[in-house]
């Protein structure tokens, strides 16, 4: 994440403002009454696993395992994967939740949280994820393969530990190589269909990667203000629009170039290569678009980076959809 995988990018002196904490008070206080009530509990820790980006992790997994099987996968280790699969990013989720408490309640886009607003002890959502996370992987161990709890585990153990502890506060490059616990769902899809690894699902593992700075930095320009007062030093905060759009362009080239590479590596048919090209050429435009405009001189919202932003989620969806159907068709 990554990105996270950061919206209207609309600029305001939040230090001219209340501070920070003000702001919480008031609701703060208003959720004692509500979190007593047993579904006003379950929709916090529900909202401690981010729901919707495990909904991203889903997309790139499940079509990998219609790839790996080459055409339709048996049902029941599909659920088990997804199931496992959500419990895993849930555990990382929840456990990135109680790491980024005290930042999470300073920005915007992130202080109706639970921890932010006080619905879930700190302790609480801490064990939580713990428990979460050995859960799925015992899950993956005993219901679906070694290979697969493997990579499971690490993905958690990389997203907490590198991403989260170590580069997150402390380089720009975070959602760079911290994306790489987003990729994973790619592999453990694969490993749970064949038990092993391939080729076809490292370039696919290639793709995520490429596409994850891009996806995460025009996401983070609208929310720019928030990473700068939380001290997140996310490269719209340390760097010009130029630059993060140009290597934001970079980037979008090489994850159209791995898409591509699948189809000769998977042997892919005509539909793929068909879609892949399309949607790489869709992208790439509103990568220029994006250029063309700061070079402009336009800024801020007027970049409108959210274009981009949405776009991005478009390709990926659709390119993994055509991942699922190409084998079919064959």
């Amino acid at each position: 994440m990554t990105v996270l995988s950061n919206k209207r990018g609309v600029e305001i002196d939040l230090d001219s403002q209340a501070p920070a904490p003000a702001p919480l008070v008031p609701v703060a206080a208003a959720e004692p009454a509500e979190a007593r009530t047993l579904g006003a509990r379950l929709r916090a820790y529900v909202a401690l696993t981010k729901p919707r980006v495990i909904e991203l992790l889903l997309i790139t997994t499940i079509p990998v395992m219609f790839l790996a099987d080459g055409g339709v996968p048996p049902l029941s280790t599909v659920l088990l994967t997804l199931a496992f699969g959500t419990m895993s990013a849930g555990a990382a989720n929840a456990i990135n939740c109680y790491i980024d408490r005290d930042i999470d309640a300073k920005m915007r886009r992130t202080r109706r949280r639970p921890l932010a607003r006080h619905q879930v002890t700190p302790a609480r959502a801490l064990i939580f994820g713990i428990t979460l996370a050995a859960l799925s992987t015992a899950g993956f161990l005993v219901a679906v393969n070694p290979v697969a709890a493997a990579g499971s585990l690490f993905a958690i153990l990389f997203y907490v530990f590198v991403y989260s502890l170590l580069l997150k506060r402390r380089t720009s490059q975070n959602v760079v190589w911290g994306g790489i616990a987003g990729c994973m769902p790619v592999l453990i899809g694969w490993a749970a269909i064949t038990g092993g690894v391939a080729w076809t699902p490292l370039v696919l593992f290639g793709v995520v990667f490429l596409w994850t700075p891009p996806h995460t930095w025009t996401l983070a320009m609208r929310y720019r203000d928030d990473y700068a007062v939380a001290k997140v030093p996310m490269l719209p905060v340390v760097a010009s629009e130029r630059r993060v759009v140009t290597e934001s362009l970079v980037y979008t080239y090489a994850t159209v170039a791995c898409s591509l590479l699948l189809w000769p590596v998977a042997g892919m048919g005509p539909m793929y290569g068909a879609v892949a090209v399309v949607l790489g050429l869709v992208f790439l435009a509103e990568g220029h678009r994006l250029l063309r405009a700061v070079l402009a001189g336009v800024t801020g919202v007027h970049l409108r980076p959210m274009r981009f932003f949405h776009l991005s989620n478009v390709y990926l969806a659709l390119l993994f959809t055509a991942v699922a159907v190409d084998p079919i068709l064959r």
